[in-house]
C-alpha cells in the first residue's frame, strides 16, 4: 500500500499543473480552517517526494500572526522534536535527507500538519514507517496536553482502511484538494486496529 500510494504521489507531481492545481485547493481550505483560529502555534515539515508544500501557507500564517516550526527526527524510535521557523531561516538535510532549519528548538505547536501518504475514512494515516507522528502524538496525549493533528494529503491517498494498529493515532481532520473532512469516530473505528 505504501509503495503504491508513494508511486500515485509522485506520478502526480511530475503533472506540474495537475499538482499546482490541488496543492492551491488545499491550501485555500487551510487557510479557511486557521483564518477560524486564534493564532498560535503551527508544525508542518518541509516536502519530499511529492508532498504537498506547506511552505507558502506557512509564509502566510506567520504574517497573519502564527508561529511557525518545522518538525525534527534527533534520535530513531523517539518523538519528534520542533525548530523555530521563518522564510528567512537556514535550512540543512538532517539525517534522513529532509530539510530542517538551523534554529532553536521549541516547544511542540498547537497544531500539527501531517503529511500522508496514505489514510481512510477513520482519520488513520500512513506515513513512511519510522512511527514518528505516532509516537509524538502519544507523548502529548499521555501528558494531557491537547495537540490538533491534521493530516494532510491528496486524495489518491484515501484508501478503504490503513490496517492500524493499536499504537497508531488518529488525525482529528484530514484535508485535501476535496476539502477538509472530519474523520469518522466509532466502535467500528476502534475495532479496526490491530495488535
Amino acid at each position: 500500500m505504501r509503495r503504491e500510494r508513494l508511486a500515485a504521489r509522485v506520478a502526480l507531481a511530475r503533472s506540474t499543473e495537475l499538482h499546482a492545481s490541488m496543492s492551491a485547493a488545499i491550501q485555500q481550505s487551510l487557510s479557511k480552517w486557521f483564518a477560524q483560529q486564534s493564532p498560535a502555534s503551527f508544525g508542518f515539515c518541509a516536502p519530499i517526494r511529492g508532498e504537498f508544500d506547506c511552505i507558502p501557507l506557512a509564509t502566510q500564517l506567520i504574517s497573519e500572526g502564527w508561529q511557525a516550526a518545522v518538525a525534527v527526527s534527533e534520535h530513531a524510535a523517539a518523538p519528534l522534536m520542533f525548530r523555530q521557523w521563518t522564510p528567512q531561516s537556514v535550512m540543512a538535510a538532517d539525517r534522513h535527507g529532509i530539510p530542517v532549519p538551523q534554529t532553536e528548538f521549541v516547544d511542540a505547536p498547537a497544531v500539527l500538519l501531517i503529511p500522508l501518504v496514505a489514510y481512510d475514512k477513520f482519520g488513520f494515516r500512513l506515513g513512511y514507517g519510522g512511527g514518528y507522528f505516532d509516537r509524538t502524538l502519544a507523548k502529548y496525549t499521555t501528558s494531557g496536553i491537547k495537540r490538533v493533528a491534521i493530516g494532510v494529503g491528496f486524495s489518491l491517498a484515501e484508501v478503504e482502511t490503513v490496517l492500524p494498529h493499536r499504537h497508531d493515532q488518529p488525525m482529528d481532520l484530514i484535508v485535501t484538494e476535496s476539502g477538509i473532512q472530519t474523520p469518522i469516530r466509532s466502535a467500528t473505528s476502534t475495532s479496526t486496529r490491530q495488535s
